[in-house]
């Protein structure tokens, strides 16, 4: 049996994974799930009512005669380091495989002890954005950061976070629209012109770097932007002596 194709697609410039079951002979159906690099994500594997006793697997591939010998879980063995099984006795049992890495991307089959099984496809994108805005200041001053975002988030919660990982962005971040000020920070949300901005003061070579702003979606996956801080040495001062 072999996997069939893999269509691909992009949220936001945002970093994620898509789950993909293939339609081909040895899948009925298809779904997609999205997760980020870091995170963990659920997959769903419905079986008939006939197999609720059976033993439920996964495994990595598209090899059907060999996964059961390869499997990384099984409903026997239900948890280990990085996947764990659930099964809900009716109509589906999940599996979940957390700390995603693009070492996890690949074929992968769910099962159930009769030889059928589900193919599914991950891919995992490594970083957040296709491209990041890069924004200039010098030491002891400040910089304004704009975040756009889609009208659908006007009123959803914004924040800013420093480094390039979104799945841990919202925990580390460094301000909210929640608590718009702090010593060092203060985020405004224009609504009308779909943008939020960020602006750091008393600006040292410390905060060069990269950050992420981001979007809160009640979906689980955020929306991000990225940005390149570069923080320049203090500004020469040039001073005009006449006599």
């Amino acid at each position: 049996l072999s996997a069939g194709a893999v269509s691909f697609c992009k949220l936001m410039s945002s970093e994620w994974f898509i789950i993909i079951m293939s339609e081909n002979t040895c899948c009925r159906s298809s779904t997609k799930v999205q997760s980020y690099e870091g995170g963990s994500v659920s997959i769903s594997c419905p079986y008939e009512s006939q197999d609720q006793n059976n033993m439920k697997y996964i495994c990595r591939g598209n090899q059907p005669s060999s996964c059961l010998q390869q499997a990384l879980i099984t409903s026997n063995n239900r948890r280990n380091t990085q996947f764990s099984l659930t099964d809900d006795k009716k109509s589906k049992f999940t599996v979940t495989i957390n700390s995603l890495t693009q070492k996890d991307s690949g074929s992968y089959l769910c099962g159930v002890h009769r030889n059928t099984g589900l193919d599914f496809v991950i891919i995992v994108e490594n970083t957040c954005c296709d491209s990041s805005t890069k924004v200039q200041s010098y030491e002891g001053g400040s910089v304004s950061i704009s975040c756009p975002y889609e009208s659908q988030d006007q009123n959803n919660m914004k924040y800013i976070c420093r480094g390039n990982q979104p799945s841990s962005c919202l925990q580390q971040a460094l301000i909210t629209s929640n608590n718009t000020q702090n010593t060092q920070f203060s985020l405004t949300d224009d609504k009308e012109s779909r943008k939020f901005t960020v602006t750091i003061t008393s600006l040292t070579q410390k905060d060069s770097g990269s950050y992420l702003c981001g979007v809160k979606r009640n979906t689980g996956l955020d929306v991000f932007s990225a940005v390149d801080l570069e923080v320049r040495g203090e500004r020469s001062q040039i001073y005009l002596i006449t006599h």
